[in-house]
């Protein structure tokens, strides 16, 4: 295996999983159904405050010197993003202490391969159909400034994203090792999954598409 049919295999097999968090279902679980731009702004920032401490802890005792700089460089995006979206926001609000089902999963991960999967490509595939979303959001609200802001937030993810296919295909050396990889990062697919199925539940909504 190598990094493109990586990405592939992940894509596919949680490729339900995917489309349904890339339906506009997805900022009504995110806000709980205040779709407002403040609501959908703090959502974002809360995302974008969780990713930072994740990247900066593995930064701070990640043993892998290449995986280590491109942690330390991610953390340094994310926290980038957060002012941005903050920015946007115009007001002060309080992150949250928690980091939420995902990113504690994430922060369990203690080995370069599957910090790798798990939060660049994992997570940048679920973060990049939310960027998604949100751009939609802006736009429909005739809000370009905002939507061009989170078209460049996506750009940046599929950056980290691909840096992470980079590392994997370097730390890659064996079929089990793609394997643990491809593990992780479907589960981090499904955790996102199921949370935002959970938040739609609680709102009375069905998570499945329409027919």
């Amino acid at each position: 295996m190598d990094a493109d049919s990586f990405r592939e295999s992940v894509e596919t097999a949680k490729r339900t999983q995917l489309d349904r968090l890339g339906s506009s279902k997805l900022l009504l679980a995110l806000t709980e159904a205040d779709l407002s731009e403040p609501a959908v702004l703090r959502a974002a920032a809360y995302s974008e405050h969780a990713a930072r401490g994740t990247f900066a802890a593995w930064a701070a005792d990640e043993a892998d010197d290449e995986a280590r700089a491109a942690f330390e460089a991610t953390a340094t995006r994310e926290a980038e993003h957060l002012d941005r979206v903050l920015d946007a926001l115009g007001e002060d609000i309080d992150l949250p202490d928690e980091p939420g089902v995902m990113h504690a999963y994430l922060r369990g991960r203690e080995d370069a391969i599957e910090r790798a999967a798990a939060g660049m490509v994992g997570r940048g595939l679920v973060s990049i159909r939310t960027h998604t979303q949100v751009i939609g959001f802006f736009v429909n609200e005739a809000d370009e400034p905002r939507a061009d802001l989170f078209r460049d937030l996506k750009a940046e993810t599929e950056e980290t994203l691909s840096a992470g296919l980079d590392l994997l295909d370097d730390r890659c050396a064996t079929d089990a090792d793609w394997e643990r990889a491809r593990m992780v990062a479907e589960y981090v697919v499904q955790l996102a999954y199921d949370d935002y199925a959970d938040g739609l539940a609680e709102l009375g909504v069905d998570p499945k598409p329409l027919c």
